[in-house]
């Protein structure tokens, strides 16, 4: 058998594995059943993908997530892996088509969502597939106890029946020691060898900075560190405020949101990739697959949902082993804006029923319909019809994805009808006058016999591909049409697509998954509440904390992080510099900005000073933010 060395020299270009890669390789080699506790940045993907290089058959690998598999499936393709996704979406004929592809084709992967699993006959042309491994991506989705939890993951331990003899390999980046055990029991996994690699980043520092000027620090912080940065936001909105600001202080910036087309995320992450620009201004949608190792700093300008998701995101830092830095800035209102995204838009069975069964009106699926239906979905649009509330809509279409009953893909798409206004024989007259737009031209008439007779939805990028030009030339000679009168086409941005994965069968849907809704909201509110003591909690290691959290028990402080600064900083001339701080805002009220600029002092020690005089109520904080004396 060819060494997992050379599979790795062969197709990935690198000498050695990390650890515990090569260990994780080993024991599936053996066939044994195994657990893999790697945080993020750790090569979770080599350690599915070497071993099923090196042996017969096809790897199955179940993950909740379209774009990690249609990122790694165009990985696979420039290594020359054949490699198919089975997601959402799919008809019937395409899927018996795409599995029996994998059967005759030479495929060597198969990408699955876990939701695919509930469709039997899936299932029965799975169980005739040679399977060489079955991999579980993001295995926290199996657990009730997970910040994920999928009740479609559950079905994955049938298949232990059909294949005995067949390892299984679960691999998560995040789980407390209770889903741990969760994913090995659910799983059914058979005598499994554990490998958990410490969630400790030692070159991390993680730093919670409390400030009224958010702008500024950020400012501070990349222009003090020049190296790549990421800026992690809440929203779209957010996203491109925060960019024009830093792009108006001389940061070169750049951005990423889950509504912008591929072409636009492509671009920018080129410039940020390439070093063009040093920061990156993002929402949660970015991060899938990114490995840049000279990341300096990751700063986070809102709370988190929660020590899963911001432990991740964080982790982007730091990835060659130098000094990096996990921001967290909090401002005075942070924690009750918090608790409204995060508790007060918590959906209840009623609303979650009223959401589903407006979503189906929405899109005139009738009841007992719907299967497989998918629709472009602008969610404003959406809530703006129904008047409902943006925020706890989202979270309730979310559930709805987590629990199979559709698939919410946030992603951009523009909706282009198309209908020639002129007769044939003028198109063709048309052509003759302008050879340079025929191939466009006939590939639309080819593609779309309708579009003389009705408005007619036309695929740009399908009409670019087979006109062999490129998109915006597509785009350009549909404008000059458009223009002369020739057709009549409308453009409509989307944002997002669904995908109703079942009939449509109202109560009786709604009441099959409401019983994990209540377990999931509390989970929810839990997650938070240690986001609220992370931030708020001045007693203990940063770092330490997150360890704590995720089981690691006896921890030393870092000696990195904000506490353990602020605790070195901790010296003599504390009582001075309260002397100072009472002494200015008894003058007149003042910011720690302010207290900052006038005493000349390090943020730490004004941030620690200020703390003790509110602990002895020597001072007040007055609504406006201002300090002044008690």
């Amino acid at each position: 058998m060819v060494k997992a060395e050379e599979i790795l020299k062969h197709y990935w270009g690198y000498d050695s594995f990390r650890t515990p890669q090569k260990e994780i390789i080993n024991s599936v080699l053996a066939a044994s059943d195994t657990f893999g506790l790697m945080p993020t940045g750790g090569g979770k993907s080599i350690c599915f993908q070497v071993p099923a290089m090196m042996k017969e058959g096809i790897c199955l690998v179940i993950s909740p997530l379209i774009a990690l598999m249609k990122d790694q499936i165009e990985n696979l393709a420039k290594r020359e892996i054949k490699a198919i996704a089975l997601t959402g979406g799919i008809s019937v004929d395409e899927t018996i088509t795409l599995l029996d592809n994998c059967l005759y084709g030479n495929y060597k992967f198969l990408y699955l969502s876990p939701e695919r699993l509930e469709q039997d006959w899936v299932f029965e042309k799975i169980k005739n597939l040679p399977l060489n491994l079955i991999a579980i991506d993001e295995a926290h989705c199996v657990s009730q106890w997970g910040h994920d939890f999928r009740p479609s993951y559950l079905k994955i331990g049938n298949l232990k029946r059909f294949f005995p003899c067949v390892p299984f390999l679960a691999l998560t980046a995040s789980a407390t020691a209770q889903v741990k055990q969760d994913i090995l029991e659910q799983l059914k996994l058979e005598k499994p060898t554990i490998f958990q690699k410490s969630f400790a980043r030692d070159n991390i520092a993680y730093i919670v900075t409390e400030t009224e000027d958010k702008l500024h620090k950020i400012e501070q912080i990349v222009k003090k560190n020049k190296e790549s940065s990421i800026i992690y936001v809440r929203n779209r909105k957010t996203c491109y405020a925060l960019f024009n600001q830093l792009e108006q202080l001389g940061i070169n910036s750049t951005f990423y949101h889950g509504g912008l087309s591929v072409k636009e995320k492509s671009k920018n992450m080129s410039l940020w990739m390439a070093e063009k620009a040093q920061v990156m201004v993002a929402t949660n949608a970015f991060g899938m697959g990114i490995d840049k190792a000279n990341v300096k700093s990751v700063i986070h300008i809102q709370l988190p949902e929660n020590i899963e998701n911001y432990y991740q995101e964080t982790g982007r830092a730091g990835r060659n082993g130098e000094k990096a830095y996990a921001v967290l800035l909090v401002g005075p209102t942070d924690v009750a804006t918090a608790k409204s995204q995060f508790i007060y838009s918590l959906p209840d069975k009623e609303f979650l029923k009223l959401v589903f069964v407006k979503l189906c009106n929405y899109f005139q699926i009738a009841y007992g319909e719907g299967m497989n239906a998918q629709f472009p979905f602008n969610l404003n649009d959406f809530c703006s019809h129904y008047t409902f509330p943006i925020t706890k809509t989202y979270v309730a279409l979310q559930f709805l994805d987590r629990q199979g009953i559709i698939r919410f893909t946030q992603e951009y798409s523009e909706k282009v009808t198309l209908q020639f206004s002129i007769e044939s024989k003028e198109v063709i007259r048309y052509i003759s006058l302008n050879p340079t737009e025929e191939q466009i031209i006939v590939s639309f008439l080819r593609t779309y016999p309708g579009i003389y007779d009705y408005p007619t939805a036309v695929n740009l990028s399908l009409i670019a591909r087979k006109s062999n030009r490129p998109v915006e030339e597509v785009e350009t000679v549909l404008m000059r049409l458009k223009e002369k009168n020739i057709v009549d086409f409308t453009a409509k941005t989307n944002d997002a697509t669904v995908t109703f994965n079942e009939v449509r069968e109202d109560d009786r849907t709604i009441n099959r998954v409401s019983k994990y809704l209540e377990k999931q909201n509390d989970l929810k509110k839990e997650q938070i509440a240690s986001v609220f003591d992370y931030v708020t909690n001045h007693d203990s290691c940063k770092s330490r904390f997150i360890l704590n959290y995720f089981g690691e028990k006896n921890t030393s402080n870092c000696g990195i992080c904000s506490y353990c600064i602020a605790k070195k900083e901790k010296s003599s001339n504390l009582p001075q510099l309260g002397q100072l701080i009472l002494q200015y805002v008894s003058e007149k009220p003042l910011s720690s900005r302010e207290l900052e600029i006038i005493i000349d002092c390090k943020e730490q020690e004004l941030i620690f000073a200020l703390q003790e005089l509110l602990d002895e109520e020597k001072i007040i904080l007055l609504p406006n933010n201002k300090y002044t004396k008690a």
